[in-house]
C-alpha cells in the first residue's frame, strides 16, 4: 500500500478526529468511535539516524512542553467575547483562529460554509479576502504563508467547493507550505447517502494532507484546530484540512479553550535538537575535503544567517534548490545560484566534481539530481534534514543527520569557531571561478524583440532585487528563478514540487495582503511575473486584487504558445506542435507581427476588471514600461511579447546528467 510521506495518520485506516470517517455507508448506521491516531507507519524515531540518544517519550516531553509555553504565551491577551456563555460552533471555529493568531483569511462562501460567513462577519480580528475561486483562494494563502512564515488559512464549502481544493493541497505537501484548510460538509446525518453537494473529502485528501481530520463533536473543535495549526507548522510544515459538518456549526455550545492536544506519538517523532559528536563527523569530513559543495533548499529558508555564518567561516561555495532561492543573496561571491535541470553550468559542474556534498534542507528531487547515480558520484555526503522519510530515500547519505537545520548549523558554527579551513579551498574556489568565466549566464539579443530574459533582468534592476516575486509555471518560471537578483528570504513564491499553473497572480495576492501596509504590517513590493498560458488559469482573481485594493503588479511574458512544452517539442519531437499555440489559428502574431492578432487581448481583459494595463514591443521601451508599472499606484499588468523561439538554458534533459548539459540553441534549430 502506498503510504505518504509525513502524513500524521495511519495509511491502514480512515481514522479522523478521533473518529472513523464513513466512506459511503448507510445513513442509519452510526460513526463508530476509533482511538485517535498517532504516527505514520513511515515515520521512524527521530533521532534513528543520528543514534538513539532521547527516549521517545523524552522528545515528547520536550516538544510539548515548548507548544505549551508557545501557545500560553500568544493566548495571555486573548478574551473570550461570550464568557461562559453558549455560542454556535462556527463562532468556536472563528475564535479558535483568533486564538491562534490568524488575522487574514482566504475564503469563498457555499451551503455548507455560510455559517462559518456569518461568524467571521462577528470577528473583530479576522478579515477575509473573497478570492474568486477556491483554487485562488488556496494558492492565494499558500502565497501567503510562503512569504510570511505563517500558517495559511481558506475556507470552502463542501463538494465542489471542496474538491477545488485538492490542487492546491496537493501543491502545498510537495512544498511543505504550512496550511489549514477548513471545508463545509453536510450535517452527519446526511454523510454517505450521496447528499447534494455531498464529498468524502478526508478521503479524497488523505494522500495529500499531513493530516486531516473529519469534526463529529462539536466538543473536539477547539482541540482540533489547535492541533492543526501545530500540525501544519511543525516539523516538516505541510497543510491539515479541517472538514466541519453544518450540523455542529449550528450546534450550541461552550468551549473548553485549555483541552490538551492528543499528538503524544506524534511528537515523539518530532526531530530532537542536533547531537555534537554527529556534527563534530562533519565539521572532520570538512577539514577532510578538497572540493567541498553545499547544496542547500527550502529547509534553510528560516536560517539565512546561520547559513550565511557557515559559508563565510568555510569558504566553501554554494549552490541553490528552486526551492532555496532568496536564502543567500543571488550576487554572494560564493554562491554559484540554481543547480539542476535549469541551474548554471558552474553549479552542477560544481556538483559533479566535489569530493564532500553537504546537502541541508533538500530532498534529492529528480530535477536536481537527473540520473540519480551520476549525481554526485565521487562525493562524501553529509545530509541533514528534518524529515526522517528524506534522509537516504534517494541518495545514500555517508553522514545522515535528521534535525532542524537551524539548530545544526548554529552547533556547527561554534565548533568551526576553532578551526580555519577557509584556506584549504582556495583552489577550489579558483577552479570553479573559472567554470564561471567559460560557462557565464548569458541571453541572446534579437535586436528590438524583447527576450525575457532582457525584461526580468530590467526589473530586478529596477526594484534592486528587493520585490516579492510570484510566479506561475513554465518558461517564465524558471528565467525568474534565473534571472531576478534575490536579496531576501521568502521573496521567491513559485510552485516548486507539483508545478501548479495559474499559481502566480492568487499567490501574488496573497503575499500582497500580508504586506499591505494596513494594521503594523509591512508594505513590499510584489510582482507576479506569469506566462500567457499560466496566467489564464487563474485570472479571474484580477477581481479580487481591485475589490480588496491590493497592490499587484503583474508582468506577463506572452509569447503566444505553452513554452515549456514547446521547448521540448523542439529539442524531442522535431517541432511538431501538439496543442501548445494558444493564440489564433488563422493569423499567428509570431508571423504577422500585426498586434491585432494577438490573442487574448489581455490589456483590454485587465481594464475590464479595473486593472491598469499596459503591452511593450520593443526593447528600447521596457525600462521605462516597467518603472510606471511600478510607479503606479494599485493593480497593473504590463504585457511583454516575447519570441516565442526563445528556450530556457542551461537545460539538463530528464533523467541525464551533467555531461549531457544544453548550453546553445533555440526553435530555430534543427535537432
Amino acid at each position: 500500500m502506498y503510504c505518504p510521506r509525513r502524513t500524521v495518520g495511519s495509511c491502514g485506516g480512515a481514522r479522523h478526529s478521533g473518529v472513523l470517517a464513513p466512506t459511503r455507508v448507510p445513513a442509519t448506521k452510526p460513526v463508530v468511535r476509533a482511538a485517535p491516531v498517532e504516527a505514520s507507519r513511515r515515520s521512524v524515531t527521530a533521532s534513528a539516524v543520528s543514534g538513539k540518544v532521547m527516549k521517545e517519550q523524552d522528545v515528547a516531553n520536550f516538544h510539548m512542553a515548548a507548544t505549551d509555553a508557545a501557545h500560553a504565551l500568544q493566548t495571555k491577551d486573548w478574551v473570550d467575547k461570550y464568557g461562559n456563555e453558549p455560542r454556535k460552533g462556527s463562532d468556536i471555529l472563528v475564535q479558535a483562529l483568533e486564538r491562534e493568531g490568524v488575522t487574514q483569511v482566504f475564503a469563498y462562501p457555499g451551503g455548507a460554509s455560510m455559517e462559518i460567513h456569518q461568524a467571521l462577519t462577528r470577528s473583530d480580528q479576522i478579515t477575509n479576502y473573497l478570492c474568486r475561486h477556491e483554487q485562488g483562494e488556496i494558492f492565494a494563502a499558500e502565497g501567503f504563508a510562503k512569504c510570511s512564515g505563517k500558517v495559511g488559512v481558506c475556507i470552502a464549502t463542501s463538494g465542489p467547493g471542496a474538491t477545488n481544493l485538492v490542487t492546491g493541497l496537493a501543491d502545498a505537501m510537495l512544498d511543505s507550505v504550512p496550511l489549514v484548510a477548513i471545508t463545509g460538509q453536510v450535517p452527519r446525518r446526511f454523510i454517505g447517502t450521496d447528499a447534494f453537494q455531498e464529498t468524502p473529502i478526508v478521503e479524497i485528501t488523505r494522500q495529500i494532507t499531513k493530516h486531516n481530520y473529519l469534526v463529529m463533536d462539536v466538543k473536539d473543535l477547539p482541540r482540533i484546530i489547535k492541533e492543526a495549526f501545530f500540525l501544519a507548522k511543525s516539523g516538516r510544515p505541510g497543510p491539515v484540512l479541517v472538514d466541519l459538518p453544518k450540523d455542529l456549526q449550528q450546534m450550541m455550545a461552550v468551549p473548553d479553550w485549555d483541552a490538551p492536544m492528543v499528538l503524544r506519538g506524534y511528537m515523539s517523532r518530532l526531530a530532537p535538537p542536533p547531537r555534537e559528536p554527529v556534527l563534530q563527523s562533519v565539521v572532520e569530513a570538512i577539514k577532510a575535503a578538497k572540493k567541498p559543495i553545499l547544496y542547500y533548499g527550502g529547509g534553510c529558508i528560516d536560517a539565512p544567517d546561520e547559513l550565511k555564518e557557515f559559508i563565510e567561516k568555510t569558504g566553501i561555495p554554494l549552490t541553490s534548490t528552486f526551492m532555496g532561492i532568496g536564502t543567500v543573496r543571488a550576487d554572494h561571491p560564493q554562491h554559484l545560484n540554481m543547480l539542476g535541470m535549469h541551474g548554471t553550468v558552474y553549479a552542477n559542474y560544481a556538483v559533479d566534481q566535489a569530493d564532500l556534498l553537504l546537502a541541508f534542507g533538500v530532498r534529492f528531487d529528480d530535477r536536481v539530481t537527473g540520473k540519480l547515480e551520476e549525481f554526485a558520484k565521487h562525493a562524501t555526503i553529509v545530509h541533514i534534514d528534518i524529515d526522517t522519510a528524506e534522509i537516504n530515500k534517494n541518495k545514500h547519505a555517508h553522514i545522515p543527520v535528521c534535525s532542524d537545520v537551524k539548530p545544526a548549523l548554529q552547533m556547527l558554527n561554534r565548533l568551526l569557531d576553532s578551526e580555519d579551513v577557509k584556506p584549504l579551498f582556495q583552489e577550489w574556489r579558483d577552479e570553479i571561478s573559472a567554470k564561471k568565466v567559460e560557462f557565464p549566464m548569458r541571453f541572446p539579443q534579437r535586436g528590438q524583440s524583447i527576450v525575457p530574459e532582457y525584461a526580468i533582468s530590467v526589473l530586478g534592476e529596477e526594484t534592486k532585487g528587493q520585490a516579492i516575486i510570484t510566479t506561475g509555471v513554465g518558461q517564465h518560471q524558471m528565467w525568474a528563478a534565473q534571472w531576478y537578483p534575490y536579496q531576501n528570504p521568502r521573496t521567491w513564491i513559485s510552485s516548486g514540487g507539483l508545478g501548479s499553473m495559474g499559481f502566480g497572480l492568487p499567490a501574488a495576492l496573497g503575499c500582497a495582503a500580508a504586506f499591505d501596509g494596513k494594521n503594523g504590517r509591512e508594505k513590499r513590493i510584489v510582482v507576479d511575473i506569469d506566462g500567457d498560458g499560466s496566467f489564464l488559469m487563474n485570472c479571474q482573481e484580477m477581481a479580487t486584487i481591485v475589490i480588496e485594493q491590493l497592490d499587484v503588479k503583474i508582468l506577463l511574458i506572452n509569447n503566444q504558445h505553452l513554452g515549456m512544452v514547446m521547448q521540448w517539442e523542439d529539442r524531442f519531437y522535431k517541432s511538431n506542435r501538439a496543442h501548445t499555440y494558444l493564440g489564433r489559428r488563422e493569423a499567428e502574431f509570431h508571423e504577422t507581427h500585426n498586434e491585432a492578432d494577438i490573442y487574448p487581448n489581455f490589456v483590454m481583459m485587465a481594464q475590464s476588471f479595473g486593472v491598469t494595463s499596459k503591452r511593450v514591443l520593443r526593447k528600447d521601451d521596457v525600462r521605462a514600461a516597467i518603472r510606471l508599472m511600478l510607479d503606479t499606484p494599485g493593480p497593473y499588468l504590463l504585457e511583454v511579447m516575447t519570441p516565442h523561439v526563445e528556450h530556457v538554458l542551461p537545460m539538463i534533459p530528464g533523467g541525464a546528467s551533467f555531461k549531457d548539459i544544453i548550453t546553445e540553441g533555440d526553435g530555430e534549430t534543427e535537432y
